[in-house]
């Protein structure tokens, strides 16, 4: 069983990952509705969307890791 303080990193860890996740699609959204009606060029709004797949990409290796984490210590 995983001691206080490893808990509390790994829930601590948890919640960056979720505050990540959520932050990314909404900023994403208002990105894209903005984008549209001010008619930022094609090449911006790539660029955004990118950005928002790298935050993506980087919050599903933390969960994978912390999941691992999690299962080789049971």
């Amino acid at each position: 069983m995983a001691s206080a303080p490893d808990h509390s990193k790994a829930a601590a860890r948890s919640r960056v990952v979720g505050g990540v996740i959520v932050g990314t699609a909404l900023i994403w959204m208002v990105a894209q509705f903005a984008g549209a009606r001010l008619g930022v060029p094609v090449r911006w709004m790539v660029l955004i969307d990118l950005a928002a797949l790298a935050a993506m990409v980087w919050a599903m290796i933390v969960a994978v890791g912390l999941w691992r984490a999690r299962r080789d210590k049971e």
